[in-house]
């Protein structure tokens, strides 16, 4: 089959490149010349584990291409999938679907024969109808249908998600539609993944509710967290006992400093505003976004108690800037928040991470980049582990304490266990849910 694919970010790229993996013929357009440029010469415009050497493997094979003219990618097509963005309208925490429709009356300009329009972008409930209503008023006499398609794709681990998912939800109007998406998923229907065919809207809830439920798991975790300190209690233990239940499971109850990146927090967003659009009110979803900000707000105490009450003429080493490892995603990452705190307090930060320079100083204009840990904590006051890569998991805490102006340390990931930092000479240590030792560590 032929697939055109409206957008080369994260969701479209990924999907594009896995789709012509299966065997489709992949067409994916974008209007910024520079990425496609970038992806003639093989380069990939985001960091994601395994995606290069999968890309150039279909590029060879012709049956990955790229390119700016929407017509061109159109021509015989079975498929158009729209995956621009869709980020949170300021304002009023709408969804912003400006792009979406675009796309959509373009399309509807373009193609000549039947083809069915897929909304692959996260769009609020109904958003597929009013692309059919776009699409049918700018071309009354084009034969189409639209489907949802809402990805699934954890950034980090995104390739293995699409070849080997948890489910796969479609929603359709008709048979036409419905056969069209299953050729096109052929592949995991013959290998036995789950397919779930659905209507238009019970498609694009699906989408909000998954991500809202496991924000909620997040946040839960985090607030369990804060009352463990105050109780004595290890949230590690607890998070552990917790997971065992089959009904709960293990899965994003891990404390930490907050959830951010692509999805989260746009999603949470904008299901608590259709539910005030449709006088349902998501109590539940609005406190997870209330807590989440309160989550970030307690981290910076957390480090500014390290520092002794102030973060002014003190330099801070932060290790990890994207908001999850293997990403350089940084939407909504607790470095945001936490790192101008400590700028604008008077602080001198140090920040090291494998994949975030790029995108880190452009928005933490501020910070003084490093090559690796040792380099950002030599002659810091205090260092925060922020972001779980790999290596930052296993650090030689004696060398970073003897580099270190006063060894104190704040694992805002729970990556290291206390009595292993006091052993390396450290002289404070927090985390978060879990007991710590020395000054500012209460």
């Amino acid at each position: 089959m032929k697939i055109a694919m409206i957008g080369t970010g994260y969701v479209g790229l990924v999907s594009g490149v896995c789709f012509s993996d299966f065997g489709h013929d992949v067409v994916c357009v974008d209007k910024d010349a520079t990425k496609i440029d970038k992806l003639h010469r093989g380069e990939v415009p985001i960091y994601e584990p395994g995606l290069d050497t999968l890309m150039a493997r279909n590029v060879e094979a012709g049956r990955l291409t790229f390119t700016l003219d929407l017509a061109e990618a159109i021509d015989g097509a079975d498929a158009v999938f729209i995956a621009v963005g869709t980020p949170t309208r300021r304002g009023d925490g709408h969804a912003d679907l400006r792009f979406v429709m675009a796309a959509a009356e373009e399309i509807a300009r373009t193609a000549k024969d039947y083809i069915v329009i897929v909304t692959k972008s996260t769009v609020p409930v109904g958003t597929n109808r009013q692309v059919k209503e776009v699409v049918a008023k700018a071309n009354p006499d084009l034969d189409f249908d639209v489907a949802s398609n809402p990805e699934f794709l954890r950034e980090g681990a995104a390739i293995e998600d699409f070849m080997k998912p948890d489910r796969v939800v479609v929603g359709v109007e008709t048979d036409r539609a419905a056969g069209v998406m299953a050729d096109i998923y052929r592949p995991l229907y013959l290998r036995e993944f789950p397919i779930i065919t659905t209507d238009l809207e019970s498609a694009e809830m699906i989408k909000y509710a998954a991500n809202a439920f496991l924000a909620t798991k997040i946040t839960f975790i985090n607030e369990i967290a804060a009352l463990c300190e105050r109780t004595g209690a290890d949230v590690k233990q607890v998070s552990k006992g917790m997971g065992m239940d089959n009904r709960i499971g293990n899965r994003f109850l891990h404390a930490g400093p907050g959830y951010g990146g692509s999805c989260f927090p746009k999603d949470t967003k904008a299901l608590a505003r259709i539910g005030q659009d449709n006088a349902v009110p998501m109590h539940i979803t609005e406190s997870v976004i209330t807590v989440n900000e309160e989550v970030k707000r307690r981290m910076i105490d957390k480090v500014r108690d390290l520092c002794g009450g102030s973060f002014n003429g003190k330099t801070i080493a932060v290790l990890g800037v994207t908001f999850k490892p293997n990403t350089d995603d940084m939407r909504d990452a607790p470095s945001l928040t936490l790192v101008p705190a400590l700028v604008g307090g008077g602080a001198s930060v140090k920040a090291t991470d494998p994949q975030g320079k790029h995108e880190g100083e452009a928005l933490l204009p501020s910070v003084t980049w490093c090559a690796d840990a040792y380099e950002a904590a030599t002659d810091a006051d205090v260092i925060v582990m922020l972001t779980e890569w790999n290596e930052f998991r296993a650090l030689n805490l004696k060398r970073i304490a003897s580099l270190m102006a006063s060894a104190r340390m704040a694992d805002l990931r729970n990556m290291y266990e206390a009595s292993d930092v006091g052993d390396a000479g450290f002289q404070s240590y927090v985390a978060v849910g879990r007991p710590g030792f020395g000054p500012g560590s209460h």
